[in-house]
């Protein structure tokens, strides 16, 4: 997986601090066919619902909900939730996680490897974030001004940068580095041979 590819011309979008959650995470809650997250660090986001109460005028104050919540409705409708991180998650996403029956009975497909430190987002195989973000609030700009990080990234729709990274993800996910991994013996679920 070493490689260095030319430079060429694309399209790019520069990301950074709340743009995060106005581009990454509204792209990916309005997936319909895939959302695949590469992350180190896995934490319960909440995240701005304004359907959260159907049929009721809005007050004015955000609502939030979690997350998983939309998750899970994407898996109702048959859409590829997908999620590579490092370590375990935090504490309140794996409570949140427990209590979707769905997710638990393997709705959205989880699989852990210590080495995973890219950050990426990839919806519907058209939209490609990459950039420095994990997949938690402080990193994707849910946070408020002031407790967030500090984090660059960019999006692109370019359909071979795109091939590319889901290429690396995909590899990943089926266990490719696996079987040369120095790390191997203390990895709980090596990701080779996993289905799916």
């Amino acid at each position: 997986m070493d490689f260095v590819r030319p430079a060429r011309q694309m399209s790019l979008s520069l990301v950074s601090g709340r743009g995060h959650y106005a581009t990454v995470i509204s792209r990916a809650l309005s997936a319909r066919r895939s959302v695949w997250i590469a992350t180190a660090n896995l934490k319960e986001l909440m995240v701005e619902d304004p359907r959260l109460v159907p049929g009721r005028a809005r007050s004015g104050r955000r609502r939030f909900r979690s997350v998983l919540e939309v998750f899970d409705e994407l898996a109702a409708d048959s859409v590829d939730v997908r999620i590579l991180h490092a370590a375990l998650p935090s504490r309140a996403f794996r409570d949140r996680f427990d209590s979707l029956p769905r997710l638990v009975s393997g709705a959205i497909a989880l699989r852990m490897c210590q080495r995973v430190h890219l950050k990426t987002v990839i919806v519907d195989a058209r939209v490609l974030y990459l950039g420095s973000a994990n997949w938690t609030g402080a990193g994707l700009g849910a946070k408020g001004e002031g407790r967030r990080n500090f984090e660059l990234g960019f999006l692109t729709e370019d359909e071979e940068l795109m091939d590319e990274v889901q290429a690396v993800f995909d590899h990943l996910w089926r266990g490719g580095e696996c079987a040369g991994c120095r790390l191997r013996d203390g990895c709980d679920m090596p990701l080779v041979g996993l289905s799916r």
